[in-house]
């Protein structure tokens, strides 16, 4: 397959043009000038909300007038992550993709189709003029990735719609009725810089290649955490070696992703630096046996490398013990058997920076039951208290219930069944979609969200299922000519 071969053609030629433009999460303000100005060029009825979120309105095709209003949604904002020896400005530069089978990947950069593609569904059927459909609403909401601060600050009314079609979901043939609600703690200990005892060595530990993924979604694969693994050493060598201190532990880069890389740094005394360097490669060995279903390509390195001043030992000591205690991966498994085994309730220990003075933990926890993701705030951040940090949480954003006796839930299933003799799963997903947050704001909006199937979103292996576009177009374009009357 080349690009000249990608179907719907319409909806590839948008996502090319989409993947032009620098969209990183709360820098989005290209991507907002751009859709404003695409929409007025059509003539099409286009506001931008004071938060950022672009709505583009366009009227019923003959015959549909009466129909109820559908309203599309997708955020225009992208996780920008990428190779560590590639060579990308995510402010300036244009993603670049390539076709690899039946996938649609970028050159070692994030691929943009969470949810780009949503994006560009959106953009190709305003620009139709064979398409059959009432009254819809394009919305396009800013900074989804990094906290909903887009669905969070649009304010009623601005979306006036019966139906909302999410176009954020990456499982062809699944329809999401139900997800995850999300709040982030952040762990700050605060230390003074030493001077390392004399006769001590310095090494730089790095581990690299992990999968990664989404921590939400991919929390329930099994896959290896940077962060946990590398704390895990350094919890082992120091309750092994006396004198070991630490100047630097940098891992993750973003607050939604399992992080697949760090490093630390340590000062060791010198009688025991090959002890160190021996016990380093055991222990990637068992870790690699450990995952090697999961994460089959990791890469390990320790060298030498120049002295810096330390952390303050009972400082430093604090933060390795609490990175071996604090919780990370599934804490509870939801009950409600319509969801299927679903998980109910995670936490992620997500980055962390070294800076002069501070080390900076951020972790995300996530749940479908409000309460239990108050419980699990709490646990992660009891921990990180005990040791010394300072703890806060964000607000976050609420979980998105399943709506009984859904009329657009119907209409979607029955849809997809016609389409394709089989039946769709509906099912809720342990992330967060922006239907939570519309849900408070518009308590009676019918909602679902389904997408093309992606995988490994928010790493640089992201890909998108080709073939997958055009069932969902198809499957769109079929739900969209039977919404019924008003």
């Amino acid at each position: 397959m080349n690009k000249r071969e990608l179907k719907p053609i319409a909806v590839f030629e948008q996502f090319a043009k989409i993947n032009e433009i620098p969209r990183p999460s709360k820098r989005e303000e290209k991507m907002i000038e751009y859709l404003r100005n695409w929409g007025e060029s059509h003539g099409l009825e286009t506001k931008v909300d004071e938060t950022g979120n672009v709505i583009i309105r366009k009227g019923a095709t003959p015959g549909y007038e009466n129909r109820k209003t559908v309203i599309l949604q997708s955020h225009m904002d992208m996780v920008c992550d990428k190779l560590v020896d590639v060579d990308f400005d995510f402010d300036h530069d244009a993603i670049q993709t390539y076709i690899d089978g039946e996938w649609m990947r970028a050159k070692g950069t994030t691929l943009g189709a969470d949810d780009g593609i949503g994006c560009a569904m959106e953009l190709a059927l305003l620009d139709s003029d064979n398409v059959e459909h009432g009254p819809i609403e394009c919305v396009f909401t800013r900074d989804e990735e990094t906290g909903l601060t887009g669905a969070e600050g649009m304010k009623a009314g601005f979306m006036t719609g019966d139906y909302l079609i999410n176009l954020d979901s990456e499982d062809e043939g699944e329809i999401f009725v139900s997800c995850a609600g999300g709040r982030n703690t952040t762990a700050v200990f605060s230390f003074q810089r030493e001077e390392a005892p004399a006769g001590s060595f310095f090494l730089r530990a790095q581990l690299k290649g992990l999968t990664g993924g989404h921590s939400g979604d991919d929390i329930n694969k099994k896959r290896a955490n940077a962060i946990k693994l590398l704390g895990r050493f350094l919890f082992a060598e120091m309750k092994k070696y006396e004198g070991i201190r630490l100047a630097q532990f940098n891992s993750g880069k973003m607050h939604n992703a399992i992080p697949r890389d760090g490093q630390f740094v340590i000062a060791v005394p010198n009688a025991v630096k090959e002890n160190i360097k021996a016990d380093w490669n055991i222990f990637a060995s068992d870790v690699e046996e450990e995952f090697h279903v999961t994460d089959t390509n990791m890469v390990w390195t320790m060298e030498s490398t120049e002295a810096e001043p330390v952390i303050e030992a009972t400082v430093a000591r604090n933060f390795v013990f609490a990175l071996q205690a604090v919780d990370n991966g599934i804490y509870a498994i939801c009950q409600d058997p319509a969801l299927n085994g679903m998980v109910e309730t995670s936490s992620n220990i997500a980055s962390i920076e070294t800076k002069e003075n501070v080390i900076t933990i951020v972790s995300s926890q996530r749940s479908n039951v409000m309460s239990n993701l108050d419980n699990m705030c709490d646990t992660i951040g009891a921990c990180f208290q005990l040791a010394g940090a300072e703890v806060k949480h964000s607000d976050g954003y609420p979980a998105w219930k399943m709506r009984s006796n859904s009329d657009l839930q119907r209409i979607v299933k029955d849809s997809y069944v016609k389409l394709f003799g089989k039946e769709p799963i509906v099912r809720g997903i342990h992330a967060g979609l922006e239907c939570g947050l519309f849900s408070e704001r518009y308590p009676n909006l019918d909602m679902v969200s389904f997408g093309p199937t992606l995988r490994d979103v928010h790493t640089p292996d992201e890909r998108l299922l080709i073939p997958t576009v055009q069932m969902v177009w198809d499957h769109l374009l079929d739900v969209l000519k039977n919404i019924p009357q008003k």
